[in-house]
């Protein structure tokens, strides 16, 4: 199947300090495609090279189009829709108004989605974005997203710091999510990845050290050593 999203030879930098030194990566038009790697090795900025919110060099080509010259919300345009890792939803405004800002215009809403996959936000449509708890918050991130016709979903690190279930319920609407749009996701969670994951691409230092399969890597406890510092239980299952 060829690739939605080619990134080749990328490198960013933050206030003039290389932060992704090298990263190729390919994400298919279908299913999700896992970034690993220990802490502060280049996942998020890689994510945040790939929308233009850090400078960058290299090539990022978007269903056959360049978009590494594009300015961000020239990138959002096209049909990729970004969940940043601290979720950054905006906390004075009430969860419809937080929904209504982030539909693009010219884009199908996917109301009924957003409400089928988050029923609890449909009850908080009038509450204060501040006032959720933090895995409310990353259910409404994830729904500022999902409610517009997207092409492709860059996750970053969705279920950090929340209760085991709610992890599961945050799991269980990125894979509904990913039947019908592809998914760059950043994450740690090994179970997580196991239920979600197609590929795996592992980062370190800045540069891609490891591409292929994720039931291969997570199966070879050596290998998940090695690259991400931690042992694994391959066959552990996500809190519901």
């Amino acid at each position: 199947m060829s690739a939605l999203l080619e990134v080749e030879h990328l490198s960013a930098s933050i206030n003039g300090q290389q932060v992704v030194e090298d990263v190729s990566l390919t994400v298919p038009g279908t299913g999700v495609t896992a970034v690993l790697g220990r802490n502060g090795v280049g996942k998020t900025s890689t994510l945040k090279a790939i929308m233009g919110l850090i400078h960058r060099s290299g090539t990022v080509t978007f269903d056959g189009h360049r978009v590494d010259r594009e300015q961000t919300h020239r990138i959002v345009q096209r049909g990729i829709g970004y969940v940043p890792e601290d979720r950054e939803v905006f906390a004075g405004l009430t969860v419809a108004e937080n929904l209504r800002l982030a539909a693009r215009s010219g884009s199908s809403e996917r109301r009924e989605l957003v409400e089928e996959l988050f029923p609890d936000l449909v009850g908080r449509a009038n509450q204060k974005a501040g006032t959720l708890s933090g895995g409310q918050q990353q259910m409404l991130s994830l729904a500022r997203v999902l409610i517009n016709d997207n092409r492709l979903l860059l996750v970053d690190e969705p279920t950090k710091g929340l209760a085991p279930r709610i992890v599961g319920e945050v799991a269980t609407a990125l894979a509904e999510a990913a039947r019908t749009v592809p998914i760059l996701l950043v994450e740690q969670n090994l179970p997580v990845i196991e239920q979600l994951a197609d590929d795996v691409v592992v980062i370190d230092a800045g540069v891609v050290v490891h591409t292929g399969k994720a039931r291969e890597l997570l199966a070879d406890e050596g290998a998940v050593q090695r690259l991400l510092g931690v042992a694994t239980e391959p066959h552990a299952e996500v809190a519901p």
